[in-house]
């Protein structure tokens, strides 16, 4: 089921978005005959279906899955067999997910037409921002975006992110350049593949253009933010080179210096002053304001892991809206903002019933005394902290128009490119209904307790690292009696600060003076042990700073015990959180702290290829 939408005619795509809305039910049963006709005789489905393609026998028959289930069909693919092992239409590249499986990034098929869908989704974004805000068809947007890796499977199967994917397509570089559709950055600096010259030459356009443009942002906070640190360390160079009307001679990508060139045409140097009058001044509270005076608002994504960004961006935007305009990832697109300028932190996404056949798994039904019962040290339910919602997810799913206002659901997807009944991990709750649609706001994702920006570390993640870090100093007669975590994003790029409690294993509360040296071996011990996307986002992207320990005295986790019962947990079921977001408890045990170490080492990082082979080989020996 694809459906065309002109960005330009505002009217035609909101009666589109009111009748996709309305008719919410029959969309989502014709996209499921659709996937089903389509794919009833590929292998996976005709395990169940025996090559019968009714809504059902799919629901009563196609079990709920988790990756771990379908990794031997996509690793197949990925090694050479036929995609009609799970989809009839050829899987064209894997998207690879930031999600991880055996420290691996997950693989998702993918097939030509989702590009299409894909575009769909872009476009009719634009009636909606366009009915709130007046005027963008006046300016450009600078909008910041990336290219990250890609690898090849062994078969020659391209693999790389979902974003990177749609910027490589003929969708993205074929798109109308109509007037809501005009960016700063020439194509040529978005898809320069060595990210500082990259986002060197996408702030200069940026800044050359200042007066044209109406709105800024990058898909995640982070990364634009990172941009802005990058602009703060950066300003001065940027501004001789508009002065001088000359790039820096360290961009030698020819596409970028080609693509510059057209705009850096001239010497400029009153715009040259003024930018550096404005960023030499005591603050860079309200920054964007600044420089791009014509700004209407910053489009990031804020919700889930994102929202740690807020006041950041609040600071450097100057009172500007935070506008997240969409709910999407690896697995499929899913949904938009109907009321793009509310407050962050009533973003509610309203899912698109054409997207893919959509289910939800309910997460306790008494959701409200749960989450009165279950307060930990966080000031939130052990479900909005991620503790233990596993168990209380029930097997039954509910359709998209059959959610409750209020109830929490796991989301669980069927897309047109061979996944099926599919558990993406997120966990929603239902805020309201647009029609017939709901709408539903992010609350989590399943099992992760750290991100700072594409990365997810789960709490087993985090054990294990740990573990291997124990293994420096419990030679030397430490032991570590407790520990916990927490994502510091006050600088820029933020990091994974982890507290750790020691003691000698003589009978002693007294701690000898730690070596810098081996406690700097135990932080880059944990960076080593935690997963590849992690380790791109240190080494490769740049986008997490090295990782802290913060070494804190004896009886800290006591203190911060107390801290959490006298908030409402529970004596008999408390345990130690393995990562705190109260601000209230991490200046617990921050009063606390004797030492503090950091990684001086950058984690290694191998292409994915080379990992990928040694995956595939060993997923097969365990088939």
């Amino acid at each position: 089921m694809l459906l065309t939408c002109d960005p330009t005619d505002t009217a035609a795509g909101m009666r589109l978005l009111e009748d996709l809305t309305t008719n919410a039910n029959q969309v989502q049963q014709q996209v499921l005959k659709e996937i089903l006709t389509q794919n009833a005789n590929t292998e996976y489905l005709k395990a169940f279906l025996d090559g019968h393609a009714t809504k059902n026998i799919f629901k009563n028959k196609v079990p709920v899955v988790n990756y771990e289930d379908i990794v031997p069909y996509i690793d197949r693919i990925a090694n050479g067999e036929p995609s009609d092992i799970i989809s009839a239409q050829p899987i064209t590249e894997l998207l690879t997910s930031s999600g991880t499986s055996g420290g691996q990034p997950k693989m998702m098929p993918s097939t030509a037409q989702e590009l299409d869908r894909k575009a769909f989704f872009y476009n009719i974004l634009v009636p909606v921002m366009n009915t709130y805000v007046e005027g963008l068809d006046q300016g450009k947007a600078m909008y910041l975006l990336f290219i990250k890796p890609e690898i090849s499977t062994p078969a020659g199967l391209v693999a790389r992110p979902v974003l990177t994917s749609y910027y490589k397509s003929s969708n993205f570089r074929d798109r109308p350049f109509n007037k809501f559709n005009v960016y700063t950055s020439p194509d040529e600096t978005i898809l320069c593949p060595d990210s500082k010259q990259s986002m060197y030459c996408q702030l200069l356009c940026g800044l050359l253009q200042r007066t044209e443009v109406l709105r800024v942002g990058a898909v995640f906070a982070s990364a634009f933010l990172r941009a802005i640190k990058f602009l703060e360390n950066h300003w001065r160079e940027l501004c001789l080179n508009i002065r001088t009307g000359q790039l820096s001679d360290w961009i030698t990508d020819p596409s970028c210096k080609n693509a510059v060139s057209l705009i850096l045409s001239k010497p400029m140097p009153g715009l040259a002053d003024l930018i550096e009058h404005e960023c030499s001044g005591i603050s860079w509270e309200g920054i964007i304001r600044k420089l791009w005076p014509r700004t209407k608002y910053v489009e990031v994504i804020v919700t889930g892991s994102m929202a740690q960004y807020i006041s950041t961006l609040e600071f450097y935007s100057g009172g500007l809206p935070l506008v997240s305009t969409m709910y999407a990832s690896s697995e499929c697109y899913f949904g938009i903002n109907l009321k793009p300028l509310c407050k962050p932190r009533d973003v509610s996404y309203t899912l698109l019933p054409n997207m893919a056949y959509f289910e939800f798994l309910p997460v306790i039904e008494d959701h409200e005394e749960k989450m009165q019962e279950e307060v930990c040290c966080n000031g939130k339910s052990d479900l909005e902290s991620g503790i233990n919602e596993e168990e209380w997810v029930k097997s039954e799913t509910v359709d998209l128009v059959n959610v409750k206002v209020g109830h929490y659901y796991e989301l669980v997807v069927t897309t047109f490119t061979g996944l099926y009944r599919y558990r993406v991990g997120d966990i929603l709750v239902v805020t309201g209904f647009h029609n017939s649609a709901p709408q539903f706001r992010f609350v989590q994702r399943r099992n992760v307790v750290l991100s700072i920006d594409t990365d997810k570390t789960s709490e087993e993640d985090l054990l294990n690292a740990v573990t291997e870090a124990k293994l420096v100093i419990e030679p030397l007669g430490f032991l570590m009696t407790e520990y916990t975590s927490y994502a510091d994003t006050t600088s820029i790029p933020g990091h994974y600060v982890l507290f750790w409690e020691l003691q000698m294993r003589e009978n002693t509360d007294q701690l000898p003076e730690l070596d810098p040296v081996v406690m700097e071996q135990c932080c880059y011990r944990v960076e080593e042990s935690l997963d590849s996307v992690y380790r791109r986002c240190r080494r490769k992207d740049k986008s997490i700073g090295p990782l802290e320990i913060r070494v804190v005295k004896h009886g800290t986790f006591d203190a911060l015990m107390d801290f959490c019962l006298s908030q409402g947990s529970s004596v008999n079921q408390y345990k130690t959180p393995r990562c705190i977001k109260s601000e209230e408890a991490t200046k617990v045990l921050d009063s606390r702290v004797v030492a503090r170490f950091f990684s001086k080492n950058v984690p290694s990082w191998e292409p994915f290829r080379i990992e990928a082979k040694n995956l595939l080989s060993d997923r097969h020996r365990a088939v």
